[in-house]
């Protein structure tokens, strides 16, 4: 299912202050409860809730390029996240990077990210 993207500033400061957050080795995830999830999903073609999912890379990582592909990364990461357990709907997601997701692959940051979302909640049952 695809999932809405953060791109407003006041939202991600929303999620590092009022969020609960998880801290790994390569990434930062933070979820607060998306008050407009209602109104998203009556413009939701399929009339469900979903996730807004934002992604934070530092300058501290490195360059242009360091950071974009540290963003593809944790991109799919979170993709395969979707595929391969139930999500919980209806919330805001940021995935900040630290200094160790730069020289990560998608495994590394899938780890991280499901360990992350087991102790968030963000995973409502077994595998899917």
């Amino acid at each position: 299912m695809k999932y809405g993207v953060i791109n407003e500033n006041h939202l991600f400061v929303k999620c590092y202050n009022r969020g609960k957050k998880v801290v790994t080795k390569r990434v930062v995830v933070f979820v607060l409860e998306d008050k407009h999830a209602g109104l998203l999903k009556k413009s939701h073609p399929q009339k469900q809730k979903i996730n807004r999912v934002g992604i934070s890379v530092t300058k501290k990582l490195g360059g242009a390029v360091e950071r974009n592909r540290a963003k593809r990364i944790i991109r799919e990461a979170w993709r395969k996240i979707v595929k391969t357990y139930p999500i919980v709907k209806g919330k805001l997601i940021v995935i900040s990077a630290r200094e160790a997701a730069g020289d990560a692959k998608t495994d590394d940051i899938f780890k991280d990210l499901a360990f992350s979302a087991h102790r968030l909640g963000l995973i409502t049952g077994e595998k899917a």
